[in-house]
């Protein structure tokens, strides 16, 4: 499919016919690239995308109470993972 760069103020575009955007998944915010003297648009990714799967899993599971200030949570991963 070939499309034309036009002006768009001070910079140059390209309109993205309807079905490209579809068949994509992009319909808002996109990550531009160069590489390989091409310009690579993806959608940008939501890191947060599963969180309310998450939180009703837990909830589901109870897993979801709170943690008070006095109480130790300390975890085995404090000393094997973390470096002070």
């Amino acid at each position: 499919m070939r499309a034309r760069v036009v002006k768009i103020g001070n910079s140059q575009g390209i309109r993205i016919p309807k079905l490209l955007l579809e068949q994509t998944g992009i319909m808002g915010d996109v990550e531009l690239e160069v590489g390989k003297n091409q310009i690579i648009i993806r959608p940008v990714a939501n890191p947060r995308a599963d969180w309310d799967d998450a939180f009703k899993s837990m909830s589901d599971n109870g897993d979801d109470t709170l943690i008070f200030g006095d109480e130790n949570i300390y975890h085995s991963w404090d000393e094997e993972q973390w470096q002070w």
